[in-house]
């Protein structure tokens, strides 16, 4: 049997916690134009995903109306269209548009049910934007979550507005690039099932 310290414990729910945002808003891997985008827009983007998460996670609703609630709220932060090409990586050239919509739709429902049974473990956890800058053709924004008897822990924001909204396109957690490691997933998932993205988003629906 293995077993986990406390602090890898505490590791695996926040990355957890965060990789549900990162599912449910990831975008491309490579960089996007910011465009016109200032470095008050990118601030402004990411707090207010982060009050509008506290509000969800404090709310007392039950599991199933968070996870709902969830979703759609990185519906409207989160190129989902991009994040859907970017997490099925090469295969997503050969898929067909009916076939990608699917797969976006599949894949939003699956890291909400995934993740969504863990925010609950953040209920009162504090989150602030401390600083941003401009890397390349995209903003970074820094901001740091701070849970319950638990030292701060450090969450960087990718942010770009190519969709023509701001929304932010991946997450790096403690030196955890999350839209690599999802990416990475779904890419063995999709070779368990000899390729078949019919059959990958058929199982995305009923899992999680």
């Amino acid at each position: 049997m293995i077993s986990l310290t406390p602090m890898q414990i505490s590791s695996i729910d926040r990355r957890a916690f965060l990789g549900g945002l990162c599912g449910l808003g990831l975008a491309a891997l490579l960089p996007v134009p910011a465009r016109a985008m200032t470095q008050a827009q990118a601030r402004e983007l990411i707090g207010n995903v982060m009050t509008e998460v506290q509000g969800v996670i404090n709310s007392g609703r039950s599991e199933a109306q968070m996870i709902s609630e969830l979703e759609a709220l990185f519906r409207r932060h989160g190129d989902l269209p991009v994040i859907a090409r970017s997490a099925l990586g090469p295969a997503a050239r050969q898929a067909s548009p009916a076939q990608l919509d699917a797969f976006t739709q599949a894949f939003s429902g699956y890291m909400g049910r995934k993740y969504g049974r863990q925010f609950r473990r953040f209920i009162g956890a504090r989150a602030d934007v401390t600083g941003a800058r401009q890397v390349q053709s995209y903003w970074e924004v820094v901001s740091t979550m701070t849970m319950r008897g638990e030292a701060p822990f450090e969450v960087r924001w990718h942010v770009s507005d190519r969709s023509g909204r701001h929304q932010f396109f991946n997450l790096i957690i403690e030196g955890v690039n999350l839209l690599a490691a999802e990416r990475q997933e779904i890419g063995s998932m999709l070779e368990r099932r000899g390729g078949s993205i019919e059959r990958l988003i058929e199982d995305l629906r009923r899992a999680g």
